[in-house]
């Protein structure tokens, strides 16, 4: 490995720890419009999304709580941060594109702004098990965003 290599998985390795412990935007939304469970059997990592929509239809307040591994918090308190104050319809766009990243190796350089943090998620990719811990908040707010009158739950599969 290069030491810049080195580097870089060092600051993010930092970038994801100081998200992981980072209370902001962890709890929850009282009154939610939308609500959502999600769990992934391999690893036993839980989040739970709850969201308020603004006058206009964009997300007011994002919150997420729950347990698990430093990846699977860090993007939770990632995606909650790059998705507060979106419209519904931008939200859906961001958690394509970070999916995209994620699941097919798209390269970082195409993250819009409000994702760029998000960029210290890339190394997780070669670990494909792992990929589920950080995708988990993100799916589980799609599933809560596709039905958000009931409480949504959705569960990694294999």
């Amino acid at each position: 490995m290069a030491e810049g290599d080195a580097e870089l998985q060092d600051l993010y390795r930092d970038v994801l720890l100081d998200y992981f412990r980072s209370a902001s935007r962890k709890g929850k939304v009282e009154p939610a419009d939308c609500h959502s469970h999600g769990i992934n059997p391999v690893c036993g990592d839980e989040v739970e999304i709850t969201l308020r929509l603004g006058p206009q239809g964009s997300i007011q307040a994002i919150r997420y709580q729950g347990h698990g591994c430093v990846i699977s918090q860090a993007s939770s308190a990632m995606m909650a941060e790059a998705l507060e104050g979106s419209s519904l319809s931008r939200a859906r766009e961001l958690v394509g594109i970070f999916k995209e990243m994620m699941l097919s190796g798209s390269e970082r350089k195409l993250l819009p702004t409000e994702l760029e943090a998000l960029a210290a998620l890339e190394g997780v990719r070669k670990y494909p098990m792992r990929v589920k811990c950080a995708t988990l908040a993100w799916n589980t707010l799609l599933q809560g965003l596709s039905s958000p009158a009931a409480a949504g739950e959705f569960q990694e599969v294999e």
